[in-house]
């Protein structure tokens, strides 16, 4: 049985201070008990050390949004790997089709990040999906089975546990659109049929694959019941205390 996760991303929202009352309530909320799923929230890079002071001791882990592929250098603006390991983060979203748009990240770039990431020994939730004139040209399984091979080719990944997977459709990102159950199960289902010619049947049916989309908490329940659908990365609705438990809870 594959446990079930629940990230947020953020995005560019909340100052450290936001941060650390977001997490100190989110934490009280769910209080002593430990969700049977595991509970992710990526802050902005200058609000990762509040999330970490006030998840810590706590179920809560902290991702980071991004890395750079080299350890140090000069590039002005960027964040390594050994950077975010040592502020404290366990995970790193790599491929967010929002740096793939806006920032002219490619599948190279992606398999450097993921390479980077594993280096320094974090968990990459590795991102991929189509846009909607990609999915009206019936090209999702083109382009979905391109990133996967692109983000993974020449990578050894040793511990299907410390990979993620996350498939979230362009056209479903902030849209307030969402693949049905049935679309997003089709390409979870998908995946992990090309992860097991790839690296073997054991592997694909123990790494998590998310789905990111406008997931909210009316129907984080119908989603999470796929038999391929581990979990959410979740946008929007993660930045709201009771929508965020809503989702969690409807995983666990």
């Amino acid at each position: 049985m594959r446990k079930r996760i629940v990230a947020g991303n953020w995005k560019m929202h909340k100052t450290p201070s936001e941060t650390g009352s977001f997490v100190r309530e989110l934490r009280e909320r769910l209080g002593t008990r430990t969700p049977n799923a595991e509970v992710i929230v990526a802050p902005p890079f200058v609000c990762v050390p509040a999330a970490v002071a006030a998840a810590a001791g706590s179920t809560i882990s902290v991702a980071a949004q991004n890395l750079h592929w080299e350890d140090k250098g000069a590039f002005t603006g960027e964040i390594s790997g050994a950077m975010i390991k040592d502020a404290g983060c366990s995970h790193v979203i790599i491929g967010h089709s929002e740096r793939r748009q806006y920032f002219g990240e490619t599948d190279v770039s992606v398999n450097k990040k993921i390479a980077a990431a594993l280096r320094h020994d974090l968990i990459p939730i590795f991102c991929l999906g189509e846009t909607l004139s990609e999915r009206e040209q019936g090209m999702t399984f083109d382009v979905v089975v391109r990133q996967l091979h692109g983000g993974l080719d020449d990578n050894q990944i040793a511990d299907p546990k410390r990979f993620v997977i996350a498939y979230e459709p362009v056209w479903a990102i902030g849209t307030g659109k969402t693949a049905t159950q049935e679309q997003a199960q089709e390409v979870h289902a998908f995946l992990r049929a090309q992860l097991a010619g790839m690296l073997g049947s054991d592997f694909a049916q123990q790494v998590r694959i998310l789905y990111g989309g406008s997931v909210k908490p009316s129907n984080a329940a119908g989603l999470f019941a796929s038999e391929d659908i581990d979990g959410g990365l979740v946008g929007g609705a993660c930045l709201q205390i009771e929508d965020f438990i809503g989702i969690i809870e409807a995983a666990s």
